[in-house]
């Protein structure tokens, strides 16, 4: 374990040094900008850091910092850096996060193109020991002629992380459709089953009357368009009344 440093001691001439920093700051920005003195912190042994509140439009909760520091044996100090620093309640842009991070499902147009990473940890050759052998290019050529022309497929972990964002969504078994539903989509004669391994969890459902047509739920889902689904009681058209049989004809009408 790394033992604990101690802090830096306040160096006395450095922290009553509030004009000296005020001073070198209003030489670089308004002095209208400049509010009052927050305080010191020290920084290091004979460098200590001045905070003054900065009173420029559109910097609420943002502070001058103006760092001083004192060589060894000497009694006057010298400013190093003013600088304009965030405080507690400053507003701040949010963390920048690269684009690729940034795409949602939904946001590619038409036109648009999200190129894969080549060691994209998703996806693995479809077949190996190509690139040990002399003409590389040939092997790609008969896999193509028997219809294996992918050059890549589904990784394990790729497939896991499908499974897993498929399963939590909203086409899984915590959907608030499945609380109502008459049964779970493996008995729902509109489900198409996948193939492979991810077929043993999820299908496709095929039911154009459902919310989720064309979509892959999990075996475990359901929704109201089951395919065994049936009315109850409570749910069936009102039975109507009686007939009444008008039997009255013109005859009856003129003896009134």
């Amino acid at each position: 374990m790394t033992p604990a440093t101690k802090p830096p001691k306040l160096d006395a001439v450095a922290a009553e040094a509030l004009d000296q920093a005020r001073s070198a700051l209003v030489q670089l920005v308004p002095e209208a900008d400049v509010g009052e003195h927050l305080g010191g912190e020290a920084e290091g042994v004979k460098v200590v850091t001045h905070y003054f509140t900065c009173l420029r439009s559109g910097y609420r909760g943002w502070r001058w910092s103006v760092t001083v520091a004192r060589a060894p044996r000497q009694k006057d100090v010298t400013v190093d850096e003013v600088v304009l620093l965030p405080g507690d309640e400053a507003i701040l842009a949010p963390a920048w996060v690269p684009w690729r991070e940034r795409i949602r499902p939904g946001d590619l147009g038409p036109g648009d193109l999200l190129p894969t990473e080549v060691d994209d940890p998703r996806l693995v050759p479809s077949f190996t020991g190509a690139d040990d052998l002399p003409d590389p290019e040939a092997v790609q050529e008969v896999a193509e002629e028997l219809g294996l022309g992918r050059r890549r497929v589904m990784s394990p972990e790729g497939r896991d992380l499908a499974a897993e964002r498929w399963y939590d969504g909203s086409h899984g078994p915590d959907s608030p459709l499945v609380e109502s539903a008459p049964g779970v989509c493996a008995s729902c004669g509109f489900l198409v089953r996948l193939t492979g391994s991810l077929g043993q969890l999820f299908g496709a459902c095929a039911n154009a009357f459902a919310n989720d047509d064309g979509r892959v739920v999990s075996l475990d889902h359901g929704c109201g368009a089951h395919s065994e689904a049936k009315l109850g009681k409570r749910n069936l058209p009102q039975p109507l009344p009686e007939p009444a049989l008008d039997t009255l004809g013109w005859e009856d009408l003129e003896t009134f």
